[in-house]
This record gives C-alpha cells, sequence and structure tokens, in this order.
C-alpha cells in the first residue's frame, strides 16, 4: 500500500477551497530528500546535485531545492531563464542540451553555466557561435547494450544522447586546445532505476573512462557526473532505493579507481529528477461519472493532458480512494479522462475499493514529469500546482490556465 502524504480529512479541506484537479506537492519530503541526497554523497567534498528542471519546472520548486543548496539541470533557453531569474548563479547551472541552437549556447555562456557537449561536433559548432569557456564538460554514451547483472537496463547504442569513447577523447584534446582548463565527464545509461546497484555500476564505469581519458589527454578532470536514472518504487510490491546505500557504493568505486590514480580530488555531480520529485507529488482529482459497458469505468475531471505517462508509456501510478485506503479492493475499473483518445486511462482493470460519484482520488508518484509533459489536446487546460507547505497549509504556486490563456497567441491575427 502507498499512503497519500495528505489525510482523507486535509485533503477535504484543500479541494474545498482549490478545485480539482490540481497537482500537490509535499514541502517537508521535498526537504527531506534533498537533505538525505547530500548527506548520501558529503563524503565527496565537491559533491552537488543539479536538480533536472525538466522534471518540474515550477518556480516554488526549485526555490525549495536552492534553499537546500542544490543547482539545477537545464535543457532549453526558458529553463535558463527561469533559473536565471529564481537567482542561481554560474556554477550552479549546469546546461545539458541537445541538437542546441546557437543562441542558446550564447545564453548559457552570458550566464555563465556550465555546458555539457552532447556531440563532438557541437566542440566546432560551440567555437563558430560562441567563446569557449575555461570549464566544460561532455556527454559519453558507451554504446551496447547496459546490464545490471543478466537484466537488461537500457540500449545506449540506440540513444541519441553523447559521444563515442574516441570522440570524447577528441574533443577534450581539441577545446584544450581551444584553452579550456577544467574538463567533466557526464552520463546517463538507464532511466527510473530500482536499484541500489545503478549508480556504483555505472560510476565504477566512468571512473575507469577518467583514469584513461587523462592518461591519454593530460586534462585536469574536475568533475564526473552521473546525471539521473535513480528511479522511484511506482508500484507498492517494488522496494524504494536507498540513498545512502547508493553513495556509499559510489564512494567505493571512487576510493578503488579514482583515488589510487590520484584522482581523488573529483567533484561527483548528480542530475536527479524524479528520484528528488515523484513520490512527493500527488494528482487529485474528483469522479464524475461511473460508467457500464464490457468494463466498468470511472470518470474522472482529470486527464493525460495532466498526466501523460500512463497514456504514452502504460505506466503504472497507484491510486488512492481518499478515505477509503484501508477498505478491501474488490471492485476492477479502468480510470479514465475525458480526452478523445482511447489511452487516456490512468488505470486499466484496476482493483480499487467500491468508487460513488463525488469521491476524491490521489494519483501518486506525480511530482516529477507530471505537470510538466501537460498540454492541451481537446483545448484542456493545464491544472493549478498547490504546495502542501511545513506548517500544513496549502498555498497555490501556479493558477490553472483559463481561455483567455489558451487563446493569447491568436489575439491580434484576422480570422
Amino acid at each position: 500500500m502507498k499512503i497519500p502524504f495528505v489525510t482523507a480529512e486535509q485533503l477535504e479541506k484543500i479541494t474545498a477551497e482549490f478545485p480539482t484537479p490540481f497537482h500537490l506537492y509535499d514541502e517537508k519530503g521535498i526537504r527531506e530528500k534533498a537533505r538525505a541526497l547530500n548527506q548520501a554523497f558529503s563524503w565527496n567534498p565537491g559533491f552537488k546535485e543539479y536538480f533536472a528542471v525538466k522534471a518540474t519546472p515550477t518556480p516554488t520548486i526549485l526555490k525549495i531545492l536552492q534553499e537546500e543548496n542544490c543547482g539545477v539541470d537545464c535543457a532549453s533557453e526558458i529553463e535558463l531563464l527561469m533559473s536565471h531569474k529564481l537567482g542561481f548563479k554560474g556554477e550552479d547551472i549546469m546546461f545539458s542540451s541537445n541538437d542546441t541552437p546557437a543562441k542558446e549556447f550564447q545564453y548559457a555562456r552570458k550566464l555563465g553555466a556550465t555546458l555539457n557537449l552532447d556531440a563532438y561536433e557541437h566542440v566546432e559548432f560551440l567555437k563558430n557561435v560562441t567563446t569557449i569557456p575555461e570549464i566544460i564538460s561532455c556527454r559519453y554514451n558507451p554504446g551496447g547494450i547496459f546490464t545490471l547483472g543478466t537484466d537488461i537496463m537500457n540500449n545506449p547504442e540506440e540513444s541519441k544522447f553523447g559521444m563515442t569513447k574516441s570522440q570524447l577523447i577528441q574533443a577534450f584534446k581539441d577545446l584544450k586546445a581551444l584553452g579550456v582548463k577544467k574538463f567533466g565527464i557526464h552520463s546517463f545509461l538507464a532511466s527510473n532505476t530500482v536499484t541500489n546497484d545503478y549508480y556504483p555500476t555505472l560510476a565504477k564505469a566512468l571512473f575507469e573512462l577518467a583514469v584513461e581519458v587523462v592518461a591519454e589527454t593530460d586534462v585536469a578532470l574536475d568533475f564526473i557526473n552521473l546525471s539521473g536514472g535513480i528511479g522511484v518504487n511506482y508500484k507498492p510490491e517494488q522496494t524504494e532505493n536507498d540513498i545512502f546505500k547508493i553513495g556509499d557504493g559510489v564512494r567505493k568505486a571512487y576510493e578503488k579507481v579514482l583515488t589510487p590514480n590520484n584522482l581523488g580530488h573529483i567533484k561527483i555531480f548528480t542530475e536527479l529528477g524524479r528520484f528528488m520529485l515523484a513520490p512527493h507529488g500527488h494528482l487529485i482529482t474528483k469522479v464524475l461519472h461511473k460508467k457500464q459497458t464490457y468494463r466498468d469505468y470511472i470518470g474522472v475531471d482529470a486527464c493525460a493532458v495532466n498526466l501523460m505517462r500512463p497514456a504514452i508509456y502504460d505506466a503504472y501510478h497507484h491510486i488512492s480512494v481518499s478515505g477509503k485506503e484501508i477498505l478491501p479492493e474488490t471492485e476492477s475499473y479502468d480510470v479514465v479522462g475525458s480526452l478523445c483518445e482511447n489511452n487516456d486511462k490512468f488505470a486499466k482493470q484496476r482493483k480499487l475499493p467500491p468508487i460513488e460519484v463525488g469521491d476524491t482520488l490521489i494519483i501518486h508518484d506525480t511530482g516529477a514529469h507530471g505537470f510538466s509533459m501537460g498540454y492541451q489536446y481537446n483545448a484542456k487546460l493545464r491544472s493549478a500546482e498547490i504546495l502542501w507547505q511545513e506548517n500544513g497549509t496549502p498555498r497555490m504556486i501556479r493558477r490553472a490556465e483559463n481561455a483567455a490563456d489558451y487563446f493569447a497567441t491568436l489575439y491580434g491575427f484576422d480570422f
């Protein structure tokens, strides 16, 4: 069973003040997660988490993480702009982009962000469109199949991201000749891993790569960025990742590979989004209709516009019926939204307690890649975002869109 971070009584008061659907975030949980991560990697003096803005691009959330000593990982001009407006400074911003327009590299340089180059070809492109920084990172793709034991985790060879080893080494040589003084290595091999072994395995591979690259290029390697990939237990039967075991596993690999090779000064960076925020967000929605044909359907006021993952990935998100969490799950439902798409389903044949019109449903683990993936199909409007503050009160941190917002880009044109 997954337990909501608000009680049925608390949620009743929140929904009386704020109409559903909306995304609800748990400030206390977010702060505790950031502190745990920083503590788990405190053995590395230069450690820094660069929160992946794409996961939850909400200013209030970013400010909370900033207060917990996190930086930001940006992938676009507007993410850079938002971060700049929030007071993130140069070294607090990692710009991990791909297929990057010239103006975005130029803006990132203006802000003093650390660039993470995705392609060897971008070295020449960067040289032609802006100045070369003194510190830069390159993204590595080892190709092949990435496995943990006998489990296939991902297929890097099919990924559009990163450089081969030979390209990365040549990029370092070229960039050093252009005046770069400090370097970083970045890699992302698997998404949403629910295992404590992913980061230590990735770290060992990158540490060994670092030893080889430094020997061949004689560059000053400043940091290794393990990127994201630590996932969350979306399903109740899955075991939650233990960030302290993960951090200790990375430490052991560090001391085994880097320290004996005179690389014990290297900083460790992470770019976690899902791990940091997903469990600390709920999508709150009301039941509008019940329908019975070949299946029993529960129609709610949220839809795939508010949470896209089940529709496009067939992803599982746990659902609680507020006030009925401890009741037996005796009914089988498809929980659906109102889009003119048959994949607009939050759950298929899900066992749940008996549901009635007017019930409030809590869709779990939506704090990352929930609101941020929203869109406007069927002219549906994006929902509000509410923060459940540490003091036990709700606060709106983004209002719901309205019709004027939808038509704003059309006003002034002759139809």
